[in-house]
C-alpha cells in the first residue's frame, strides 16, 4: 500500500508542478498557459501529492494485534 501511495503522490506532485507553472504562465505553449484556474488546480494537486508522500513515508505504528 505504501508503494501505491508513494507512486500516486509523486504523480500528483509532478502534475501539480506542471499545472501550476502553466497556470502562472511560467510554462508556455498550452491552452492552460496563463489561466489562473490551472494554477489553483496545480496547487491543490501539489498539496495532495505532498500529503500522500508524507503518508507513504511515515513509519507505521504497530496495531493492537501485532
Amino acid at each position: 500500500m505504501r508503494g501505491v501511495l508513494g507512486t500516486i503522490g509523486v504523480v500528483c506532485v509532478l502534475a501539480g508542478i506542471v499545472w501550476l507553472g502553466q497556470g502562472l504562465n511560467l510554462i508556455h505553449g498550452s491552452f492552460m498557459s496563463g489561466e489562473g484556474r490551472w494554477a489553483l488546480i496545480g496547487a491543490v494537486a501539489l498539496a495532495v501529492g505532498v500529503v500522500l508522500l508524507v503518508a507513504a513515508w511515515r513509519p507505521r505504528r504497530p496495531s493492537f494485534g501485532d
